[in-house]
């Protein structure tokens, strides 16, 4: 479809026409923290993003030692039972993630990046204090017993300060994680050759960064809590957690920064509104339509570059439509929509299907912090006469793998599939997330492997922790081949006004696996029972868990044959 530039009365600074000709002066838009156009030799790359990535592992090294502590805090301290904690786990897990979308739509409408970091990292700091606070003062839990079975439950005091430190902990997550790796990205020019290479080494700076932070969380920090009690094991991530923040703003004189474009959604909701309306007024979208454009060199959405008209999604050009060319200078976009407009929305819709189609992997995930960790329990966590492995500390099985396959991949193998394949990133990012979900199926038929052994055994409390290592090694692979797939995918095909949003988007899968997998440990315990045949029970040895692994393994299976239906028919905005 053919469609014109008509005139319009917008006008723009000529800062930006004339600043664009200088090789020293970014031309993605960005800008340096006195708001003039950003200087490639004093601002961004690699003089910003060390800044980045050091916060990145501060912030995860906190956010890991949580994460492997709470289901063990919650049934040793708060006195809950395994099925209520792994659920109440994978709903604060759930809403964390959930909460991403919020905090990457105020800082893509109006905060902008770093400030919603900064701000959201201040909320975030709050909630670990009120966590340690809830580790340390003995009348804020409920006492000690010697027998489990009639130990006192939490009061609803006790309950109510835990579970608000968490909203808080959930709350500022949900500003800091969305907004990190493209606050990041946003370091790089993408119309720069060799700033665009840098872009994707630094994503995969990034993935280290978090296993950096999450191996010193899942080995020294946990390790601390064994030994000195959850009051350290929360309190030491809370300074941490500071430090992060003081990371962060060191940096700030260094830093590229996009400035905020108005609500995404808001603009959506116009294209859908006008396109509906205009349909029911008979309007035509066809190829010798002509579709309205703003005539200045950016488009009509501030600090946005223009998006090319694609034939994808007709219906929606309807609202670009222009019935009367004498009112092609209408602003009202309630009325009248820019092509740019359109195909933000087209965009949207184009990377749904492949975001919902990998939500089986955080399904996979979630049992990382909820039944592995609960298996990692009860099994022989010696290593020599004097040192015990803590619980948590199993998932830096699942890290070490990062370390492992991430520089084999890129040193090693991403040569020869770049000459194999022509392409400058070996695999692409959709092939990358396929590679992962491929590998979780057999991470969880590995693991039910693993437990119907451990559960038939004649004493499985004297089998070794270790036989737990496969599992977690293995979905670790799946981890690092998805995550730094969906990174470069997410932030690739999103427009300029919506980057954040699609960084949310695909990290909120977390939580939508992490609901998945709390409503399917629920529906299993409703179809067996609690009782003598009940899969899921407190004690593992009479359970059935390695059921629950296989039907997630068969999940994972359709979902990846679902997957791969759904990548190979998508055309990015850049195919046209």
């Amino acid at each position: 479809m053919n469609y014109q530039l008509l005139p319009t009365t917008d006008s723009k600074s000529d800062l930006a026409s004339s600043s664009s000709s200088s090789m020293d002066l970014v031309t993605n838009g960005s800008v340096d923290f006195r708001g003039r156009v950003a200087n490639k030799r004093k601002t961004g790359g690699w003089k910003a993003t060390p800044f980045i990535i050091a916060n990145e592992a501060a912030e995860r090294l906190s956010a890991f030692t949580v994460s492997a502590s709470l289901v063990l805090y919650l049934t040793n301290e708060m006195k809950e039972s395994l099925p209520d904690a792994a659920t109440h786990v994978s709903d604060w897990v759930g809403a964390t993630y959930l909460l991403m979308l919020l905090g990457a739509f105020l800082a893509d409408a109006y905060l902008g990046r770093y400030l919603t970091v900064i701000l959201s990292s201040a909320v975030y700091l709050v909630g670990m204090v009120l966590l340690t606070v809830s580790a340390s003062v003995d009348s804020l839990r409920p006492k000690t017993c010697n027998e489990p079975s009639n130990c006192p439950k939490a009061t609803p005091g006790q309950s109510a300060l835990l579970y608000s430190a968490l909203a808080l902990v959930a709350l500022g997550t949900g500003g800091v994680k969305p907004n990190v790796p493209s606050f990041g990205a946003d370091q790089h020019d993408e119309n720069d050759e060799k700033e665009l290479g840098y872009k994707y080494t630094f994503f995969n700076f990034f993935f280290l960064s978090i296993k950096v932070g999450a191996l010193l969380g899942l080995t020294v920090m946990v390790y601390i809590e064994q030994e000195k009690g959850y009051a350290w094991g929360f309190g030491l991530p809370t300074v941490i957690m500071f430090a992060s923040v003081l990371i962060l703003a060191a940096g700030f004189p260094k830093y590229r920064y996009k400035k905020p474009m108005g609500s995404v959604f808001t603009r959506f909701i116009q294209v859908l509104v006008v396109s509906v309306r205009n349909h029911f007024r008979g309007v035509q979208a066809n190829p010798e339509v002509k579709l309205y454009e703003v005539a200045t060199e950016e488009s009509d959405i501030f600090g946005a570059r223009k998006l090319s008209h694609t034939p994808h999604f007709r219906f929606l050009d309807k609202a670009a439509v222009v019935e009367d060319p004498e009112l092609s200078n209408v602003k009202n976009r309630w009325e009248l929509c820019t092509v740019t407009q359109v195909e933000e929305l087209k965009t949207f819709l184009r990377v749904f299907p492949v975001w919902a189609s990998t939500i089986a992997l955080s399904l996979s995930l979630a049992q990382q912090s909820t039944f592995f960790l609960a298996q990692s329990k009860i099994l022989d966590r010696h290593l020599g006469p004097n040192f015990i492995i803590p619980p948590g500390s199993m998932q830096v099985f699942a890290v070490v793998n990062a370390f492992v396959t991430v520089p084999i991949y890129e040193k090693l193998i991403l040569p020869i599939i770049q000459r194999k394949t022509q392409h400058h990133r070996g695999f692409t990012s959709l092939q990358r997330m396929g590679i992962g979900l491929f590998i979780s199926i057999f991470a969880l038929a590995v693991a039910a492997a693993v437990e119907h052994m451990r559960r038939t055994h004649p004493n499985p409390s004297s089998l070794s922790v270790f036989w737990l290592v496969p599992q977690f090694f293995i979905l670790g692979g799946a981890e690092s081949f998805t995550y730094v797939g969906q990174l470069e995918f997410f932030y690739d095909e999103a427009t300029d006004g919506m980057k954040s949003v699609c960084g949310a988007l695909f990290l909120s899968e977390i939580g939508i696996g992490s609901w998945v997998n709390s409503a399917l440990v629920n529906i299993v315990e409703r179809a067996t029972g609690t009782g003598k045949n009940g899969w899921l029970r407190d004690d593992l040895n009479v359970s059935k868990l390695d059921y629950y692994y296989s039907i997630l393994a068969g999940i994972s299976a359709i979902n990846l044959f679902v997957y791969i239906w759904v990548a190979r028919r998508y055309k990015g905005r850049r195919q046209g």
